[in-house]
C-alpha cells in the first residue's frame, strides 16, 4: 500500500543531458539496483532518433531489461512521435510518455512543431496504443507548465488549453512538468486546481519538478496539499532539458523519499537500496554532480522512527 507514487526518471530524464554515454551494461546494473528499491514505475529510456541522442541508442534493450528484472513496476519510455511509439511498444513498454509543451517557443525548440501539431501526434500515439491487445498506459506530459526559460511565465490558460487538447485525444493521465524549475508552491496549488477544473476530476495528474531554484520539495508539498499523489524524481538529482537553457536537475529521489517517509507517508521504496543504486550512478558518471542531500549527509539513526 502506497500513499504516494514515485516514478524513477533517472535512466531517461536524468541521462538526457549527460555528455558521457553510459555503457549499456552499466545501465542494466543500475536498473537492476533500482528494481530492488520497490518503485511502482520507471521511466527507463527514450525512443528518440539514436543518431541525435546516442545516449538512448540502446532503448529497446533497456526496456526489455527493466521488464525482465521486475514484474512489480510498470516500465515506461518517452516517445516523441508515432515511430518512437511503435519502437517502444515493440520493445514491451507498458507506459508511453508523450509531450506537448505549454510554451510555444519550447515546443518549437524541442519538437520543431507547434503545440497543435504535437497534440495531433499524441492523438496518433493514443490510437496506436489502443490497438494493442494490452494497451500501454499513455501519459500526456506538459513541459514548461510552470514557466519557460525562453518565454518566462506561461499563462495559465495556455497550460489548460494544452491539458484539454491532451484529454480530448484520450490520454490516460496528464503530467505537469516544471521543466526549468521556476515553480513556487502558490503557483503549484493554483495551476493544479485550474487544470483539474479544465479536464475534470477523473483525470489523474502527476507532477514533475526540477530543483533549479531550490524549491523542488516545497513544490511537492504544495502538490500534496492540492491532492496530487504521483510525482517524478531522479536518483542523485540528475537531469535537465537540452532545449531549456538554465534547467538543472530533477528533485532527488532520495530526498523526496526521505521527506515523505519522515512525514508518515508510505512510498514503498527502500531508501538504503536506493542509495546503493545511486552509488552505481555516481561511479559511472564521476564528472556529473550528484545533487542528493541524503546521500551527502547519510541516513540519520532515527530515520523512519516516529517521534
Amino acid at each position: 500500500m502506497r500513499d504516494v507514487q514515485i516514478c524513477e526518471v533517472g535512466p531517461r530524464d536524468g541521462l538526457q543531458l549527460v555528455r558521457q554515454v553510459m555503457p549499456t551494461q552499466t545501465k542494466r546494473e543500475w536498473i537492476e539496483a533500482l528494481a530492488r528499491c520497490g518503485f511502482g514505475e520507471i521511466d527507463a529510456t527514450s525512443f528518440v532518433p539514436p543518431q541525435a541522442f546516442p545516449q538512448f541508442a540502446d532503448a529497446a534493450e533497456l526496456v526489455q531489461t527493466a521488464r525482465a528484472v521486475s514484474a512489480q513496476w510498470r516500465v515506461g519510455a518517452l516517445v516523441p512521435n508515432a515511430k518512437g511509439a511503435e519502437r517502444a511498444i515493440s520493445a514491451g513498454a507498458q507506459m508511453l510518455y508523450c509531450i506537448v509543451s505549454a510554451s510555444h517557443s519550447h515546443s518549437m525548440a524541442n519538437t520543431r512543431r507547434t503545440r497543435e501539431e504535437q497534440a495531433e501526434i499524441v492523438g496518433a500515439i493514443v490510437a496506436q496504443a489502443k490497438q494493442q491487445a494490452k494497451a500501454p498506459h499513455v501519459m500526456g506530459g506538459i513541459p514548461t507548465a510552470f514557466g519557460c526559460s525562453l518565454e518566462g511565465r506561461v499563462a495559465e490558460r495556455d497550460v489548460c488549453q494544452v491539458a484539454e487538447a491532451l484529454a480530448r485525444r484520450g490520454v490516460d493521465e496528464i503530467g505537469l512538468a516544471d521543466t526549468v524549475g521556476y515553480a513556487d508552491p502558490r503557483l503549484v496549488r493554483s495551476l493544479v486546481k485550474a487544470v483539474r477544473s479544465a479536464v475534470g476530476p477523473e483525470m489523474p495528474i502527476r507532477l514533475h519538478f526540477h530543483d533549479t531554484m531550490g524549491l523542488g520539495l516545497a513544490n511537492v508539498l504544495a502538490g500534496l496539499e492540492a491532492g496530487v499523489t504521483s510525482f517524478d524524481a531522479a536518483c542523485g538529482g540528475l537531469g535537465g532539458c537540452p532545449f531549456a537553457p538554465g534547467a538543472s536537475g530533477n528533485i532527488a529521489t532520495e530526498d523526496l523519499v526521505f521527506m515523505l517517509e519522515q512525514m508518515g507517508l508510505r512510498t514503498g521504496i527502500d531508501l538504503e537500496h536506493l542509495l546503493a543504486a545511486t552509488e552505481i550512478l555516481a561511479a559511472a558518471l564521476p564528472e556529473e554532480r550528484i545533487r542528493s542531500h541524503v546521500r551527502e549527509a547519510g541516513l540519520p539513526k532515527v530515520y523512519g522512527v516516529a517521534a
